[in-house]
């Protein structure tokens, strides 16, 4: 009996965890930027099939939704992403997902050429260029690696930086314990300023 609460306790404490590192992340390197006009974009992850895979459909989900969470009257989505083993790219299969699953039918600009999430930073940034609000969507960590790339190649359009909607208690409460140790790994190059909750 005694195993069996010990076990239960241990597990209500990493979905604690899970939950509680996912919410920092994603209020990490992001303020209040105001304006008319805004930009989210949604990064692509590795897709061996011909269609958008579960991790892609949950980001394209997160990007679709950031949307309707912004009250700017312009907002266009950004999908960016290399080619996949498929032949497909990454940007294709998140537009396609968006377009025929989410029946999107707003503003979609594609990048196609990135390999890494430093890439799809680089290839997105001329695209921002003219938006008053930035949001990237993504899973918590890694939407925050991505704005870390972002402000360390272009700081002064990391000023720019708002909140997506990628974070929503309690969704995919189950897998959050592993997308934090993950994060954990991915993010050890961040710096602890980096990784700074913006309040």
């Amino acid at each position: 009996m005694r195993r069996k609460t010990g076990l239960a306790i241990a597990g209500v404490a990493a979905l604690a965890w899970g939950e509680w590192l996912n919410w920092r992340w994603s209020r990490a390197l992001v303020g209040s930027s105001g304006g008319t006009s805004a930009a989210v974009v949604v990064l692509g992850y590795r897709n061996p099939q011909v269609t958008a895979n579960l991790i892609n459909r949950w980001r394209v989900r997160a990007g679709i939704r950031s949307i309707a969470a912004d009250d700017a009257h312009e907002t266009c989505v950004v999908f960016s992403g290399g080619v996949t083993s498929s032949g497909a790219t990454e940007a294709q299969l998140l537009a396609d997902y968006a377009k025929s699953v989410l029946e999107f039918d707003g503003t979609m600009l594609l990048k196609d050429q990135s390999a890494t999430t430093w890439e799809n930073v680089t290839n997105v940034i001329p695209l921002l260029e003219d938006v008053d609000r930035i949001k990237i969507a993504s899973q918590p960590a890694h939407a925050l690696k991505a704005r870390a790339y972002l402000r360390r190649q272009r700081p002064d359009l990391a000023e720019r930086l708002v909140r997506a909607d990628d974070y929503r208690p309690g969704e995919c409460m189950v897998v959050k314990p592993l997308l934090a140790l993950y994060g954990l790994w991915t993010l050890r190059g961040l710096t602890a300023h980096e990784r700074k909750v913006s309040l």
